[in-house]
């Protein structure tokens, strides 16, 4: 069964990781899929590999200017759009004291203006009956050290789904989120980390969680398939947490 047949879904950061994932379920469930992504090659890459029923826009998730072109960018290739998963972000770690304005910024600005403006942007070409996901992190709940601005502002983007549930209520869009736990992509690869300080993490991370392993972006985004299709149509202004358990067995 094609849970998104004749419907047109918008994936930002769709170029790999759990984007890439939603993106190829989406369509295997019927849907048109446009994606966006940093860079002309990764996009061209991904919408290659996704198949004729993807569409690539070369768009910055933390680039205002960017946002503000999305409706034109999207109404030269659809009418309107039935799902969006706010999808793009990244990390960046460091100490209290060792945070740079640049750094702070950066952060807030992908992931909070982002995520506002792009839902502000596409909201009116998404018509009754639309859904709107937003991706947050299972982080903002635990207490880490390194990690404030990252969950200070998902934090935001937890805000952001129950305020734009309320409003888009009248609307007949359903607003929710997914909190992923540690997932299987590249997150890291934009945190200034080493590929040995990253391979550090994953191997004390991966003893920690109750399955002994990083979840896979297509686990994400079967969830992501469940919140845009009719199957979640009385679910609105919640969060679906997807850590494997990790944060209510963790002691």
């Amino acid at each position: 069964m094609e849970k998104l047949k004749n419907k047109t879904a918008f994936i930002t950061g769709g170029t790999n990781g759990m984007g890439f994932a939603t993106a190829q379920e989406f369509i295997n469930n019927g849907a048109k899929v446009i994606i966006t992504g940093r860079s002309e090659k990764t996009v061209n890459k991904a919408v290659e590999e996704l198949g004729k029923n993807a569409i690539g826009i070369v768009s910055n998730a933390g680039r205002l200017s960017d946002i503000f072109e999305l409706q034109n960018q999207i109404k030269k290739h659809a009418d309107k759009i039935d799902v969006l998963f706010v999808n793009a972000g990244y990390g960046k770690f460091n100490s209290i004291e060792n945070v740079t304005i640049e750094e702070f910024d950066e952060v807030f600005d992908m992931l909070v203006k982002g995520t506002f403006f792009t839902v502000q942007q596409i909201l009116p070409l998404m018509p009754e009956g639309s859904s709107i996901i937003l991706n947050t992190t299972f982080l903002t709940d635990i207490g880490q050290s390194n990690i404030s601005i990252y969950t200070a502002a998902k934090a935001a983007v937890q805000s952001f789904i129950k305020t734009f549930a309320a409003e888009c209520t009248s609307k007949k869009i359903r607003v929710n989120g997914i909190s992923p736990g540690y997932i299987a992509t590249n997150i890291f690869n934009n945190t200034g980390m080493s590929q040995e300080n990253i391979q550090n993490t994953i191997d004390a991370v991966t003893p920690s969680l109750p399955f002994q392993r990083f979840g896979e972006p297509s686990e994400i985004a079967k969830t992501a398939l469940f919140l845009a299709s009719d199957d979640a149509s009385y679910i609105h202004g919640i969060e679906i947490r997807v850590d494997g358990g990790l944060s209510k067995t963790k002691p």
